[in-house]
């Protein structure tokens, strides 16, 4: 199988400075600071559920709004999961999981195809979680979704909670991707497709 390894980035603009690093073989330890203490929380929920070990230190310009860092560190993420992967060779590619959060149920689906996707199909039932627009959200996932290559289709099914119904999501997302990045041993080092790259 195609050796998934640990990365770093680093991105430094007018707006953010941020160190990501990212271990897809992890052990769920997580290390977030992002000035954003809702988006450091669903972080550590991902790195948690996915069993992936995950650092991010970030600065960014909150006085502004928190878009800026939001989108960033999704960018980051997004290159150091396509880094980690590879060629995704020997790998599952595919994973979903349905994730109940109290009275919220999240549906998330991914395939690990080097073709860029989001559905995004979530209507939350506040527009703020604390100072934390929701619509950033979507924004986060769509900056994760172009550099990481993945076709990401996110669906929460119903809830009352926004908290509940963002947490649901954070956690599915985390479990299709460990199941994505599984490996299929009757692959061996071969890319599960008929193309026979990605």
């Amino acid at each position: 199988m195609n050796e998934i390894r640990p990365i770093q980035i680093s991105r430094s603009t007018a707006e953010t400075r941020i160190q990501l690093e990212l271990n897809l073989l992890g052990e769920g330890k997580a290390d977030i600071k992002t000035g954003i203490g809702f988006l450091d929380h669903m972080l550590t929920l991902w790195a948690v559920h996915g069993l992936f070990d995950l650092s991010i230190q970030a600065v960014g310009d909150l006085h502004v709004d928190f878009h800026h860092t939001v989108e960033d560190i999704g960018i980051c993420l997004g290159q150091a999961f396509r880094k980690a992967v590879g060629t995704a060779a020997g790998m599952r590619r595919y994973g979903h999981f349905s994730l109940p959060m109290d009275e919220a149920l999240a549906h998330v689906y991914v395939d690990v195809s080097n073709r860029p996707y989001l559905v995004f199909n979530c209507a939350f039932s506040v527009n703020r979680i604390g100072e934390f627009d929701v619509e950033l959200i979507e924004e986060f996932l769509r900056a994760f979704v172009l550099h990481s290559g993945l076709t990401l289709h996110v669906q929460v099914e119903y809830g009352k909670n926004g908290h509940h119904m963002v947490e649901a999501v954070f956690k599915a997302m985390a479990r299709a991707l460990s199941l994505a990045v599984s490996p299929e041993p009757r692959l061996q080092n071969r890319v599960f497709s008929s193309k026979g790259v990605l």
